[in-house]
Parts: C-alpha cells; structure tokens; sequence
C-alpha cells in the first residue's frame, strides 16, 4: 500500500504542476483530462469560482511562472478519492513578494484517471 500510495502523490503533483505550468491553450483538450466536469474552486480571496471561470484562468495565465510544490502530500478519502495539500510558490515571478499560498485539492479518479474536482488557495502572509 505505501508504494501504492506513493505512486499516487507522484502522479497528482504531476497533474497539479501541469495545471499551473502547461500551456492549455495550445492543448485544450487537457482540461477536460485533468478537471472533473463538477469542478469548482474557492480563491484566495474567498471567491466561489465555477469550472467556467476557472478554465478561463488557465487558458489565460502567464504560461512563463514556474512553480514549487511544499510538502506536497495527499490524503487517501475513498478508493477513489483523495486530497493533496500542499504550499505552492511562485519561482519565476520577479515581481511576486507573496510567500505562496497553501493549497487543498480533492481528485476523484474517473473512468481509470484522475481529475480534480474541488480546489481552495489560502494566501500565506
């Protein structure tokens, strides 16, 4: 089970990293691989944001910032549900003086693939 478990965590880092970094606009397609069609999300700020608004982000961000994953771990829910919790920083953003925020994503595994499903940021002060 902990191999198991490790493999899991390794690959929803690896979905997560690609929401954030991967170009989506160029491979729309990949949203709808890596987003549940129930997706919502809860911003820093606070804000309910739909799946909608969420997709319009990530087609539209600066594909260029890099980014770090802290203490990236996942909790397993269900057999096909677990929550990641991690801190995410910027790296490339020389106009950033945030000190990341901390993230809770839930993934719920669909047809033999992992998507995510609910997501919230908590900006760090």
């Amino acid at each position: 089970m902990i191999v198991q478990l490790e493999s899991i965590t390794e690959h929803i880092k690896q979905r997560e990293l690609k929401l954030l970094q991967i170009d989506l606009k160029a491979d729309p397609a990949l949203i709808d691989d890596l987003l549940s069609d129930e997706f919502e999300e809860i911003s820093g700020s606070g804000q309910v944001n739909s799946r909608n608004n969420v997709v319009y982000w990530l087609r539209n961000k600066d594909n260029h910032i890099q980014w770090l994953l802290i203490d990236f771990r996942i909790k397993v829910l269900t057999d096909d549900l677990v929550m990641a919790i991690y801190t995410a920083q910027k790296l490339s953003d020389p106009d950033s003086t945030s000190k990341g925020s901390m993230r809770t994503s839930i993934w719920k595994c669909q047809e033999g693939n992992w998507r995510m499903l609910f997501h919230q940021a908590s900006k760090i002060n």
